[in-house]
């Protein structure tokens, strides 16, 4: 089991016991609006199922997937992980309770998982899309050391609508 301390916030794996602190703190039309996967409303339904899927995957001797949980005094604040993961290369994705907004935790947290990435899965590429909207999740990733790669015009569908993403890779 990995676990990673930094002074604000503690990074571990999706545990039974999280599904009510998950659904309370992503249940959220803020972060819904900012996120491709995550539905609104966010039901107790959800929560089980997503951490059933992380458990799941966690015992994959080859994982396409790694979350971490972004615990603040024991309950789920947020998360920061990889999708997609496949040889050398990886999605990130990452979400925060809005009462921890500002605050610097989400800039740390993908730090930290940043680090991870390469150094204990030896990724080379690390990737993320944003909607053009979403400057805070921008600015994230800029602090980390992606660069903007580009606009993928109509790439992501979310309500029947057509977006446009923003690509940003840090390779190592």
């Amino acid at each position: 089991m990995i676990v990673i301390r930094s002074k604000k916030f503690t990074l571990r794996p999706y545990k039974k016991g999280d599904e009510a602190s998950l659904k309370r703190n992503i249940n959220n039309k803020k972060i819904y609006r900012n996120t491709l996967i995550i539905p609104y409303p966010y039901t107790s339904k959800h929560a089980k199922e997503w951490i059933r899927k992380n458990l799941k995957e966690a015992r994959k001797k080859q994982p396409t997937m790694l979350n971490f949980v972004i615990d603040i005094n024991g309950e789920v604040a947020g998360a920061v992980g990889f999708h997609r993961i496949e040889r050398h290369k990886a999605e990130t994705g990452y979400w925060l309770a809005e009462k921890y907004w500002n605050q610097g935790i989400m800039t740390e947290a993908v730090k930290i998982a940043v680090k991870f990435g390469f150094n204990k899965l030896k990724l080379r590429r690390i990737y993320a899309t944003t909607f053009p909207f979403n400057k805070a999740s921008m600015h994230v990733l800029k602090k980390n050391g992606y660069n903007f790669e580009g606009v993928l015009k109509k790439y992501h569908k979310k309500d029947n609508k057509f977006l446009d993403a923003h690509l940003f890779a840090k390779v190592k």
